[in-house]
């Protein structure tokens, strides 16, 4: 397992406590310790508002080989309204296809394709399938289902079209427990989000940060679980991505 990146704080706020969105110099900033760091799990969405464009700006001026070892996850259902800032759900094929593209122009490339927003019924819909094959068609490796529930997680599981699954877990919220043992015996890479509570676990009731001991049990708590895949670091900052990769390696240090 390693340490990803998730990038929804560089296209829109969504963190426990409000930020500001960082600058491109910022996002360049952050981007770069991430991949001279050895990340290579990046996840983005086009409903985390201008977060794929920031990126695949930036994939755009690294080298090939820099590129080649960058995996390149986005997803699609859940797409942003640019005129009222907010996120929308839906799972059509035109909307799916549409949002794909967009994605094709935004990215230089897509490893992984998710459906975002996923259900039961949406993963069992022969026209989100058919955009999937159209996904793939397109060059998509694999893919994979975000879910936020226990029975789109099982489904997802046992459906041998995904390779992936993400969803959230942390000490504070174990809902999907179930899932990495299932996940593990299918064979199906992992991508953990949200392993802090989207900062909130980071901070006291009085709202002063924990530390880099807080951090580090957070993760424990995450990697503790049998799974091949990532956790993914929301973080905006390139000085908060230095502290989770320290608390992260601590973490899962032998020993």
């Amino acid at each position: 397992m390693e340490l990803g990146l998730g990038l929804i704080s560089i296209g829109r706020q969504w963190e426990h406590v409000a930020r500001p969105i960082p600058s491109v110099e910022q996002i360049n900033d952050l981007l770069n310790v991430a991949v001279r760091s050895g990340i290579r799990y990046f996840d983005t969405a086009p409903s985390y508002g201008a977060s794929e464009e920031r990126f695949g700006d930036f994939l755009k001026t690294l080298n090939s080989d820099q590129l080649q070892n960058v995996i390149v996850a986005t997803k699609c259902g859940e797409h942003w309204d640019t005129v009222t800032s907010t996120p929308h759900v839906d799972h059509s094929y035109e909307a799916l296809c549409t949002s794909i593209d967009q994605s094709f122009t935004n990215l230089p490339k897509i490893d992984i394709m998710q459906i975002h927003k996923a259900t039961p019924r949406v993963l069992a819909d022969k026209e989100v399938q058919r955009a999937l094959e159209y996904a793939k068609a397109k060059g998509v490796t694999w893919l994979g289902v975000s879910a936020s529930d226990l029975e789109t997680a099982k489904t997802a599981v046992a459906n041998p079209l995904f390779s992936l699954l993400q969803f959230p877990f942390n000490q504070l919220n174990q809902m999907m427990k179930e899932i990495f043992a299932l996940a593990w015996t299918a064979g199906k890479i992992v991508f953990v989000n949200r392993p802090l509570g989207m900062g909130s676990m980071m901070y006291t009731e009085e709202g002063d940060p924990k530390g880099e001991a807080a951090l580090m049990e957070a993760y424990k708590e995450v990697v503790s679980q049998q799974f091949q895949g990532a956790v993914l670091s929301g973080t905006s900052s390139a000085e908060h991505l230095k502290q989770n990769l320290r608390a992260f390696q601590k973490a899962t240090a032998k020993g």
